[in-house]
């Protein structure tokens, strides 16, 4: 029998080839436009392609003002600096700086920069001029040393280093030692003669293909296409005429498709958005600036290529139109509409007329497919695309089998190589050509008999090379190298560690929800169901087409190799698989249905399976990513209600169900040959496959339906999805306020006095300077495997700007504490229990509310600045243990009556903790829930602990004036998005780069504290990322922020950022174009400082 035949008859005779000069026309066609284009897109990564250059010259216009230029490279190509000993003179009597690559005040500037500085004469030591670069000091002398119309000079290049001062022997540092720059920053009021400063950036990436390059590609994507015409014409020599491109009744529009499609498109309302939404969506952005699609947040910004050609380049077109997240997730929600149009008219007629007419088989396909595809491949990230390219390649493979020709296999090269170039995890497509390479061969031997070998295969290979078009259009071969040596830099876990991936599974984090495990469960069930019941049945499921059927399980079976061969690990690249295991569920349903599965006791131990997988799926969070996760039920452990968890009941179903199979076996021998009953075999028909998924599919949407409906009005994923839709598409923007001057927000106490009013209500075991001084947050136990975590050198920095502690001025209560959020010290007194060896209570004076004002509120929250740990309760009912902060309300006799027994105590109230502690942040209480006639609050604070690490500390309650974040950040200004945020943010722009040169950002937004962590950690200077020049470059503040209508939320933080020399500007950058060879390589980038 044929491959993709059902019946055992021998397949009919080929038609005697035809024999006319049209076919041999068609060969010699096949054979030299295959080799032209085998050529020419084989010559695309080589060829030359046009760069542009950019060189900052420092002094600029004749000035010596600082400038501001950031290296997304970290380290220029070259640096040269001439200092003449009349700058240094300039300096002597002052002291300053004569030349920096990063501001003075930078902590790191002399661990990773070149500074030159002048320590003016003191009493104990003449003028002296300092040379350091990157922690090594070239020169340390005196100024009366150096010679008269001396200088110093400096050339940093990628293999070398040279200093020199005029009248001494060179230093030569050999390797890299070029130094960060993140401008050029000087003490000096004026350019003597010979001052100079060259740096010239790694623009290496910034380019476009040159003229003959074009040429090339464009001829060689010509080629390709006529020899895959002259192969369609020599496969006509068949005889047996075109066949039609789409099956029969393709367009009939089924119940179940209403189903399926209607299922995505609510999803891709309400559904939640997947883990690197806001890496690609950003990346994305910032490639319409930059000129090419660069790793924005990580590896120095170099390119992705070859991956994410051209998918990446749709997201930029479809943001450059809206950033609205539903718009620009539409390429996920096509993908997976199509891949069910392929699914149920291609796919299913291919593998027989068991699954064409069975609407069991067809339906647990549909629910299987929406079961794993809804919580994979609902973002931005390559893998619907991948899924959908995967099946139209094993598509195209088998039509290539069916019809015995040729064209579908090099459509299906083509299918595969552009897939791979979405992405890394593309490579499984190149099982489905391994999987029918045996057909595939007898179809090229048979026809190379009559066209040769060359018109035969040269069409295939120009085909599988065309791919090169696209992966190098803009970049060369030897950028392309260099990108995948600075990828070197973690994550890049080898083959041997794809365990990883499956522990991850198993964790109770997003990686590990049990929406993730149970798609991937279902597949490695029915792949062992098909391919026992394949081992059993002589190499078929009855009823399948043996060829198809085959080929779908060892794709299936070859992929899971193949993704081992990815760099990172995480487990959302089981997306991929979400069509694929819709096939496999349908062969599933025909190979346990009762036609072929009779034994009851086996459609038991079946049913026992899938309720054992459900149970241990079960076991994991109902987790989504972010903010996708707000209000979901179950979002941080595992289903229970009432304390009974669900995967417990699960498991005892499991030992239920394994009871009525050991039932049936031991009845067996006494109902042999007996027939069930009518009801008894309805029973039996069920299938327990069919609905778990229904069940699973059922509560992936009502749980965000649920989410959506809880928050409202507040943020949600659901509810900004709507309003994108009706035109507000800023996302969480318009719900995050931000208080922008606290200081203006403070209440005013009723005693008058600022200084005393904290502990004028009686103060003991606490003091002004009770704070300890490192608040850094607690270290979270972050899952193991959640998104893109990586291990670095250094610690990464658990808090907000300004929330870690340390010391600053002295305060109006004698405070010397360093205050977060911009607290003005001379108006902002503090109180804490630190370092107290007794007991400690605290209660302050009463405090006046605000009167009601024009919009009929008096404000939404009361808000206190504290640090150290509170006790809590969350929206669960969990308490996290700390110390006690009440907010007692009253109502005062006289607002002016600075007596506290004036006012009338009407109840008091616990405010809500955020966290992280002992960070400071601030405790809220919703103004909604004091009464109205209450027009006075006063803190009751009290630490009964005596272990060092239980203390608190508390700063006067303020009423904060907010303003939303869009209004205050608006769409101009550069931020620092980071990517864990960027979707939820589309209104706000990314910083831009171009040419190596980043744009300096004025805030950054960040995830909540535990997505902070990570996301910090990737974008540090470990890993060449922003924050590696950003920290360089700025200081930040924390703006103190609140999520509209949902108080106890911790949405995230916005950081202010303002210049370490605020007179420096944005340099002037000398640029060109310059054409390189695509060989052409300027020196390896530095990676390890």
């Amino acid at each position: 029998m044929t491959d993709s035949d059902v019946a055992t008859t021998a397949p009919p005779a080929l038609p005697t080839p035809q024999r006319s000069s049209g076919p041999n026309r068609a060969r010699i066609v096949a054979i030299v436009a295959s080799i032209l284009g085998i050529v020419l897109c084989g010559s695309v990564p080589f060829l030359p392609i046009e760069q542009d250059t950019a060189v900052v010259n420092w002094p600029q216009a004749g000035s010596t003002k600082s400038v501001e230029a950031p290296l997304v490279s970290y380290t220029p190509l070259r640096m040269e600096a001439s200092i003449p000993c009349a700058s240094i003179s300039e300096l002597a009597a002052t002291g300053g700086t004569l030349v920096s690559t990063a501001p003075p005040g930078a902590a790191d500037a002399r661990r990773y920069g070149f500074v030159a500085t002048v320590s003016p004469e003191s009493a104990d030591a003449p003028a002296r001029v300092d040379v350091v670069l990157r922690d090594q000091v070239l020169l340390s002398t005196p100024v009366a040393d150096l010679q008269t119309g001396c200088a110093l000079t400096l050339a940093a290049e990628p293999t070398r280093t040279t200093f020199s001062a005029t009248g001494s022997e060179p230093r030569v540092i050999e390797g890299d030692s070029r130094p960060q720059v993140v401008g050029v920053f000087s003490d000096l009021d004026s350019a003597s003669a010979g001052l100079n400063v060259s740096i010239e950036a790694d623009s290496r990436f910034t380019s476009s293909p040159s003229v003959i390059k074009t040429l090339a590609m464009i001829l060689g994507a010509l080629t390709a296409v006529v020899s895959l015409f002259a192969l369609h014409r020599l496969d006509n020599r068949d005889g047996r005429g075109t066949r039609k491109f789409l099956p029969a009744r393709w367009w009939k529009f089924t119940v179940l498709d209403g189903v399926v499609v209607g299922t995505l498109v609510l999803w891709h309302f309400i559904g939640a958005t997947t883990t690197d939404d806001g890496y690609q969506f950003t990346m994305a952005r910032a490639s319409e600036q930059s000129g090419y699609m660069s790793n924005y947040f990580r590896w120095f910004a170099v390119p992705e290529t070859p991956f994410g050609t051209p998918y990446y380049n749709i997201l930029g077109l479809l943001a450059h139109v809206s950033t609205a997240s539903p718009w620009v997730r539409l390429p996920a929600l096509l993908a997976g509409i199509i891949t069910w149009l392929v699914i149920s008219r291609e796919v299913a007629p291919r593998l027989g007329a068991a699954i064409r007419g069975n609407r069991l088989a067809l339906w647990t396909g549909a629910l299987v497919f929406l079961a794993f595809w809804l919580p994979f491949n609902n973002g931005l990230r390559p893998e619907p695309i991948v899924a959908l390219g995967v099946l139209l390649t094993w598509c195209s493979i088998e039509r290539a089998v069916a019809t015995r020709r040729l064209l579908p296999v090099a459509v299906a090269i083509l299918i595969a190589g552009f897939t791979l170039t979405a992405g890394p995890s593309g490579l499984i497509c190149f099982a489905a050509l391994i999987a029918g390479i045996r057909p595939i061969m007898r179809i090229i031997i048979e026809r190379a008999r009559t066209t040769g070998y060359i018109a035969a295969v040269g069409p295939l290979l120009a085909a599988g090379l065309s791919i090169l078009i696209p992966a190098f259009g803009d970049q060369s071969l030897a950028a392309v190298i260099e990108m995948q040596r600075v990828h070197s830099i973690s994550p890049n876990q080898p083959w041997f560690d794809e365990y990883l991936r499956y522990q991850y599974l198993f964790n109770i984090s997003v990686d590990g929800s049990l929406t993730r495990r149970f798609g991937v469960f279902v597949m490695v069930l029915c792949l062992g169901v098909c391919t026992a019941m394949m081992l059993r049945k002589g190499g078929r499921i009855p009823g399948l087409a043996a060829g198809p059927s085959r080929r779908v399980v060892g794709l299936t079976i070859g992929a899971l190799p193949l993704l081992m061969f990815s760099p990172t690990k995480w487990t959302h690249h089981f997306g991929i698989f979400a069509g694929l295991t819709a096939v496999l569920a349908m062969m599933t349903a025909v190979a346990v249905g009762t036609k072929l599965l009779r034994s009851p006791r086996n459609r038991a131990l079946f049913a026992a399976a899938v309720l054992f997988l459900l149970a241990v799926a079960f076991t994991g969070s109902n987790s989504y990513y972010y903010v996708s996760s707000y209000s979901v039920p179950w979002w941080d452990k595992p289903v229970s209600i009432s304390g009974l968890g669900a995967s417990t009941v699960l498991l005892g179903l499991t030992v239920l169900m394994l009871g009525v199979a050991a039932w049936y076996f031991f009845r067996e021998p006494y109902t042999a040959g007996k027939e069930p009953s009518a009801k008894h075999a309805r029973l039996l028909a069920i299938s327990p496959l069919t609905i778990a998924a229904g069940a699973m599919v059922l509560f992936e949407v009502l749980s965000m339906a649920k989410g959506a409906i809880t928050q409202y009005p507040a943020y949600s994923v659901g509810r900004a999805n709507v309003d994108a839709v009706l035109g507000q598409h800023c996302g969480l923007a318009n719900d995050v306020l931000l208080e922008t001057d606290p200081n203006a927000s403070m209440l005013t106490p009723l005693s008058g006095s600022v200084a005393t009013a904290l502990s004028a209500g009686g103060a003991t075991g606490f003091d002004p300077n009770g704070v300890a001084s490192d608040l850094r947050a607690d270290k979270e136990a972050t899952a193991t495997g959640g998104a893109n975590t990586v291990d670095t050198s250094e610690d990464t920095a658990g808090n907000s700007a300004g929330t870690g502690g340390g010391a600053g001025q002295t305060g109006v209560n004698g405070s010397s504490v360093a205050l977060p959020f911009g607290l003005d010290p001379a108006t902002t007194p503090v109180m804490g229990s630190y370092g107290q060896p007794s007991p400690g209570t605290l209660t302050s004076d009463w405090y006046q509310l605000p009167d009601v004002g024009e919009n009929a509120t008096r404000g939404d929250i009361i808000s206190i600045a504290t640090a150290g740990r509170v006790r809590s309760v969350d929206k669960d009912g969990i308490v996290t243990y700390g110390q006690n902060v009440e907010v007692e309300y009253g109502t005062a006799r006289g607002v002016d009556d600075a007596e506290t027994d004036a006012v009338e105590t009407l109840g008091k109230i616990a405010p809500l903790d955020i966290g992280p502690a002992p960070s400071w942040r601030n405790l809220r209480v919703p103004l909604d829930q004091i009464p109205v006639e209450a027009n006075s609050i006063r803190l009751v604070v009290s630490d009964y602990d005596s272990k060092p690490d239980q203390w608190v500390a508390v700063t006067p309650p303020r009423v904060p004036k907010t303003q939303k974040l869009n209004d205050v950040v608006g769409s101009q200004a550069p931020v620092m998005l980071d990517w864990a945020v960027g979707l939820a943010f589309p209104c706000q722009r990314p910083f831009d780069h171009r040419v190596g040169i980043a744009e300096v950002p004025e805030y950054r937004i960040l995830p909540d504290h535990s997505g902070a962590l990570v996301t910090s950690a990737w974008q540090d200077h470990y890993g060449g990322g922003p924050l590696g020049w950003i920290d360089l470059l700025l200081t930040a503040q924390t703006i103190p922020s609140y999520l509209d209508n949902d108080w106890a939320r911790d949405w995230g933080s916005i950081e202010k950022y303002t210049p370490i020399d605020p007179s420096a500007v944005p340099a002037q950058v000398d640029e060109a174009t310059v054409q390189r060879s695509g060989t052409w390589n300027p020196g390896s980038m530095t990676m390890v400082f």
